[in-house]
């Protein structure tokens, strides 16, 4: 017979390398986000709000996988295996704060553009979202991207 072992969500130390994990994760995905919807702000264009948010989920993303494998080669990996680890780092957790983030902006501002006074709302929504999964994901298996 197998025994269950209870999931411990009280974990100090875990809370707190889920949050510096979740963080750097945030810092790339916001770089290329925030970027995108930038750039589109300031460029006449005729493409349409979700799709303006799409391309920014998918720069924010890159851009997180970038930083990452910046940080792990400094770590001394090699590029190959740097470039492998940040993409194999969990997408469900970029996807969900990518969301966060940009359903956030919408619903706030009602387009895909950035106002000052958004941009932190937005980042503690985007940091809250996932942390919680970063924390069942380190705890239950050990994995992190830092």
């Amino acid at each position: 017979m197998e025994t269950k072992v209870k999931f411990d969500w009280f974990c100090k130390a875990t809370w707190s390398k889920s949050a510096y994990n979740t963080l750097w994760c945030l810092i790339g995905c916001s770089i290329g986000d925030f970027g995108t919807i930038y750039y589109f702000q300031i460029t006449p264009h005729s493409l349409s709000v979700m799709l303006v948010m799409l391309i920014a989920i998918v720069n924010g993303i890159i851009t997180s996988i970038f930083l990452e494998t910046i940080i792990l080669l400094r770590q001394k990996f090699k590029l190959k295996d740097a470039f492998k680890t940040a993409c194999g780092m969990s997408l469900i957790s970029m996807v969900s704060m990518e969301l966060a983030m940009n359903l956030t902006d919408y619903l706030i501002v009602g387009s895909a553009k950035l106002v000052w006074w958004v941009i932190p709302i937005m980042l503690l929504v985007g940091f809250l979202t996932p942390w919680p999964y970063n924390y069942w994901r380190l705890k239950k298996f050990n994995i992190a991207c830092h």
